[in-house]
């Protein structure tokens, strides 16, 4: 046996006994007779305490099947002694020591299929489990893509407001350009207003220390006409210079005025749009950031998902190993066998009539049972395989007519006999199929021969019984005795 698998077979086997030893006496039984002890024998209450007791998970699995089998002898022999039959004087009487030895088989074999199958039944719901967290990983996967493409495109976004900020910032270095030139003009204006306004001063001044006559006074006095004419003239020419330099000086301020207001305005302008470009960049970069957190967040959760596949991986491959190494103990467990055929006695009785009297087709090792895992992994089975040599002939179970006669991939030769009351009989991997569709066949007729079709290593017979379509376990109605 492998390493490790004594101590699984040991767990099993001690479940089975303590469920045994808690059935307690049935009252109903009649109460075995005490068999007289031997010189140096323990008692047999006393053994089964023992093995009672023995729950270390840990423990020698021998010994606990050597218990089993002196319970199962135990058992059969207060049976027997309970209906009042006779002891060998030498012990058991012949052909009772192979009982003993298939009920010991049957008494191994039953709990470690159950245990198998269970355990067979966590490894599935695992792999379920581990297949709808592999979905969510691709969900998660899919999310992650849309934050990037998302982030993707607040980057982008973010990069656009960013160099219609930047240039903006060109048009405002344009524009304050313009501002400094249109302040250089004003200064311009001011130092020219400020000359004008000094050359105006001493013209008046001048004019202050001359003595200002007014021309009706020059045209009254008594002053030569020549020089009165000069002086008209000359005052007639500084008034002209004076009305021109005013007009003048009040168009330079006008025109002043006018620039510092489109200056005013155009950094206005471009202070609103600075303004904007900021706003719109501040909230890309909000948005970018909430893409990160979504991106982050999404990993983190793939990154956990991913660890919890890994976890569960390793423990769907624990389960995987234990299942095998049970399909191994299983394998090498001695088999029960079957050696009651249907005889060709011409009866036409109904397959639900067979219940609790059904015989199966051939003899042979029932190799696999129903409900048991295959060792590929693949759905459990749903009948029995009945290990047995080639050539041998497969027997109808019961009367019926065949439906079904032909090679089908995984079968091989397969045939099937419909009994009525939606009972349907299939008999795979045969070498020969001996009935023809449509032919009746009567219980214990010949309908195949044995083989190993269908691709299938080993000979032997698949079987199965369904009733409106759903297959149920055979040996619900067999009886190998």
């Amino acid at each position: 046996m492998p390493e490790g698998h004594g101590r699984a077979l040991s767990a099993v086997l001690e479940r089975h006994d303590r469920a045994r030893g808690a059935w307690g006496p049935q009252g109903h039984h009649r109460r075995p007779r005490q068999q007289p002890s031997r010189p140096g024998q323990v008692p047999r209450r006393r053994e089964r305490r023992r093995n009672r007791g023995r729950e270390h998970p840990h423990g020698d699995s021998a010994g606990l099947r050597a218990g089993l089998g002196i319970a199962a002898a135990a058992a059969l022999l207060s049976w027997r002694s309970g209906r009042g039959g006779s002891a060998n004087p030498g012990g058991c009487r012949p052909g009772q020591g192979a009982k003993l030895i298939r009920i010991g088989a049957v008494l191994l074999v039953v709990p470690v299929l159950a245990f198998a199958q269970s355990e067979a039944e966590k490894l599935d719901a695992l792999r379920t489990r581990i297949e709808g967290l592999r979905a969510k990983i691709a969900e998660a996967e899919e999310s992650r893509t849309e934050a990037r493409d998302q982030l993707r495109d607040s980057e982008r976004a973010i990069s656009e407001a960013s160099r219609a900020l930047r240039a903006s910032g060109g048009r405002r270095a344009a524009a304050q350009r313009d501002l400094d030139t249109l302040l250089r003009r004003g200064q311009a204006l001011e130092t020219e207003i400020a000359s004008r306004r000094e050359g105006l001063g001493r013209l008046l001044t001048l004019r202050y220390l001359n003595g200002e006559q007014s021309g009706l006074k020059l045209l009254l006095s008594a002053e030569q006409p020549g020089r009165i004419a000069r002086e008209l003239h000359y005052y007639g020419y500084v008034s002209r210079a004076q009305a021109e330099f005013i007009g003048e000086l009040r168009s330079s301020l006008a025109r002043l005025k006018e620039l510092e207001a489109r200056s005013r305005e155009r950094n206005a302008e471009i202070a609103a749009i600075e303004s904007a470009r900021r706003t719109e960049r501040a909230a890309l970069i909000k948005q970018q950031e909430e893409h990160r957190k979504v991106l982050a967040r999404v990993s983190s959760q793939l990154h956990a998902q991913r660890r919890e596949v890994q976890h569960l991986e390793r423990d769907e491959s624990r389960l995987s190993r234990l299942v095998e190494e049970l399909g191994r103990v299983i394998a090498a467990t001695p088999l029960l066998r079957n050696e009651r055929v249907p005889e060709p006695d011409g009866a036409e009785g109904s397959l639900s009539g067979l219940k609790r009297g059904l015989r199966l087709p051939i003899r042979g090792v029932l190799a696999n049972r129903f409900g048991a895992q295959r060792p590929s992994g693949g759905p459990s089975w749903k009948g029995l395989f009945i290990r047995s040599p080639s050539g041998q002939e497969v027997r109808a179970v019961a009367s019926g007519r065949v439906v079904f006669a032909d090679w089908l991939r995984g079968f091989g030769n397969l045939l099937i006999i419909d009994h009525g009351k939606g009972y349907l009989t299939i008999y795979g991997n045969n070498e020969s199929v001996l009935k023809q569709v449509g032919e009746p066949v009567r219980t214990g007729d010949a309908v195949a021969t044995v083989g190993a079709s269908g691709g299938n290593m080993e000979s032997g017979l698949y079987f199965e019984i369904r009733h409106e379509g759903k297959a149920f376990d055979p040996m619900r109605w067999v009886s190998l005795k």
